[in-house]
C-alpha cells in the first residue's frame, strides 16, 4: 500500500490504501491547509517529476534542495565529520541519484530534525541508510509514521556524533532544536564552529539578522523573554556561522553577533509595540 504525503508540507503517513482524511500538521496553528484544500502525493510519484539539486556550503557541508519546490521548500544539509555523516532535516525526495551521491561521500551516521514541519520522509531517509533518525521526544505527537529507527531524545542537549550536538530551543515547537557542528566555518585550517538551525532561528534574507516566531505562514510572535532565553542558550556555544532552513539563508561570518543584536531588536519592537 502507498504512504501518503502531505502536498503542503510533504509530511509522510504510514500505509494506507487512500489518502489520510486529514494532515494535523497543516492543521496546527504553525501551519494551514491551503485554499485550494488538502492534496496528496507519495515519493514513487515525486520521483517522476522532481530532482535533488546540490550546493556545498562549505568544504564539508552541502546544501540538498528539491526542483521543482516540493511542500515548504525547506533544504537538507549534509555535514561530514571524520566519525560519519550527519544529515540535517529532510527534504521529501529521496531517489537513486541521491543515495549514490550520498553513498560516495561516505553515506550517513545519522539524520536529526529540527522540527515537524521538515519530518517528511525521514523514516524512508533512515531506513535506506540504516541509521538512527534523532527527534526530540516533546515532538512525538506529531509523528505521522512510526519506525524503529526513530530515536527519541529528551533533556536539553544529545550528542549524534562527537563532533555534533543537539541542543533543544523550543520556540516554534516544544522540540524544536539546532545542532552545533564544533567542525564547521573553519578558517585558516581552524574550525570556528558552525550552528543548523532550521527556522527554529530563521536566517533572513538580508543575511544580517535572524527572526524568531511561533509561526511563520501565520505571523504568530514568540515573548521577547522566550527568544531572549533562546539566544542566551545559542550564544553560550563557540560558532561563527549559522545555516538556515532555506536556499541563501545562512550567514557565515558574524553569526553570533547576528542573533545578539536580532534579539535586541526584537525585545525592542515587541515593547514598543504594547507601549500605551
Amino acid at each position: 500500500m502507498p504512504r501518503f504525503l502531505c502536498q503542503a508540507c510533504s509530511i509522510q503517513f504510514a500505509e494506507s490504501a487512500q489518502p489520510p482524511p486529514r494532515c494535523p500538521i497543516c492543521e496546527d496553528e504553525r501551519q494551514y491547509v491551503p485554499a485550494r484544500g488538502q492534496g496528496w502525493t507519495t515519493l514513487e510519484a515525486l520521483r517522476g517529476g522532481h530532482a535533488n539539486t546540490w550546493r556545498m556550503l562549505e568544504p564539508d557541508l552541502f546544501a540538498i534542495r528539491s526542483l521543482p519546490a516540493i511542500g515548504i521548500d525547506q533544504r537538507a544539509l549534509l555535514v561530514r565529520t571524520p566519525a560519519g555523516n550527519l544529515l540535517w532535516d529532510c527534504i521529501a525526495l529521496l531517489d537513486e541519484a541521491t543515495i549514490a551521491l550520498i553513498r560516495a561521500l561516505g553515506g550517513l551516521a545519522g539524520v536529526a530534525l529540527s522540527h515537524p514541519h521538515y519530518y517528511s520522509t525521514m523514516v524512508d531517509w533512515g531506513r535506506e541508510f540504516g541509521v538512527p533518525v534523532w527527534v526530540h521526544a516533546a515532538d512525538r505527537r506529531h509523528i505521522m509514521r512510526p519506525d524503529p529507527c526513530l530515536r527519541f531524545w529528551e533533556g536539553e542537549t544529545q550528542a549524534v556524533l562527537p563532533d555534533l550536538t543537539l541542543h533543544r530551543l523550543g520556540g516554534h515547537f516544544a522540540g524544536g532544536a539546532v545542532a552545533h557542528w564544533r567542525g564547521g566555518a573553519a578558517q585558516g585550517g581552524q574550525p570556528r564552529g558552525a550552528l543548523l538551525s532550521g527556522d527554529i532561528l530563521q536566517v533572513l534574507p538580508d543575511r544580517r539578522f535572524i527572526g524568531f516566531m511561533r509561526s511563520y505562514p501565520c505571523l504568530i510572535p514568540l515573548p521577547p523573554a522566550e527568544v531572549e532565553r533562546m539566544a542566551a542558550r545559542c550564544l553560550a556555544l563557540e560558532w561563527e556561522a549559522i545555516y538556515g532552513a532555506f536556499e541563501a539563508r545562512e550567514i557565515t561570518t558574524g553569526g553570533r553577533a547576528a542573533l545578539a543584536r536580532s534579539a535586541a531588536r526584537y525585545r525592542a519592537w515587541v515593547e514598543r509595540m504594547v507601549e500605551p
